[in-house]
């Protein structure tokens, strides 16, 4: 009991250190704080957290470079866009997500916000908060790639728990849309989705610091492995456990501890 709490002190207090806005220019997050329109926010932060592998200069670099192409718009962009608009976007092109990964994306946002108001609904199922974030992924793919003429390419930059996928950057994106507290760095926009239900985004770098301290035992990285992390964060925190991705990304990104 005397070392889980030990360990709570020490990961609390690194929270503290990145959970600040500070915090935003560096990273991805950076990008939906460009925004103060929900739907922009939740369009903006989307395309941040899918584009959130590798380097993180590179990554809100293209991510800067989309949303100018969207005439620093996304929602007015994705519901409006002529064809002539569309066209001038068939030169993005981030690592593997090339244009025909984002005018699907684009087709995508056009059809769901035409009958909803927010893209949390795209995670619930009939209008109600899912049992789990397992459940709510599982969903928010099927319903992504339900349009008819849906890329089999664009699916593998979605993920799907269903898979074996940890969902890093979906997870991570959600984190940003429901967490909420007063340090200015997630939105807390989202509201029938709740923080105690959300899984810490986990990757090589949250993995390794996760294993130095004993959180979680498995070998393989996938999603039991986001499960079973979560499942000990909440020992730490049972309302809120993905704060804790600001201590452990902290520690391993930019401590490299």
């Amino acid at each position: 009991m005397e070392a889980l709490k030990k360990l709570q002190q020490f990961l609390d207090e690194k929270v503290a250190l990145y959970n600040q806005p500070s915090f935003i220019a560096a990273d991805p997050i950076c990008i939906p704080h460009l925004f103060t329109k929900q739907q922009d926010i939740e369009i903006a932060g989307f395309f941040a957290a899918i584009f959130a592998w590798g380097n993180r200069t590179t990554i809100i670099n293209k991510s800067k470079e989309l949303m100018q192409l969207m005439q620093m718009q996304p929602h007015q962009f994705c519901m409006e866009a002529s064809a002539k608009e569309l066209k001038q976007l068939e030169a993005f092109k981030h690592r593997t997500f090339n244009a025909t990964d984002l005018l699907y994306c684009i087709e995508f946002f056009k059809y769901h916000y035409a009958t909803n108001d927010s893209l949390e609904d795209a995670f619930l199922i009939n209008k109600k908060s899912p049992a789990s974030m397992y459940d709510a992924l599982v969903h928010f793919h099927q319903y992504f790639f339900s349009l008819e003429d849906a890329p089999a390419r664009t699916k593998k930059h979605i993920a799907n728990p269903a898979k074996g996928s940890t969902c890093k950057r979906l997870n991570m994106y959600l984190r940003w849309m429901v967490r909420k507290d007063n340090k200015g760095v997630d939105f807390g926009i989202w509201k029938k989705l709740k923080p105690a239900q959300l899984i810490c985004p986990i990757d090589v770098h949250v993995a390794r610091v996760a294993k130095r301290f004993n959180l979680f035992d498995r070998q393989q990285i996938d999603w039991q492995a986001a499960e079973a992390l979560t499942n000990y964060l909440k020992k730490l925190d049972p309302k809120d456990p993905a704060k804790y991705d600001f201590a452990l990304f902290g520690l391993g990104v930019i401590e490299k501890f």
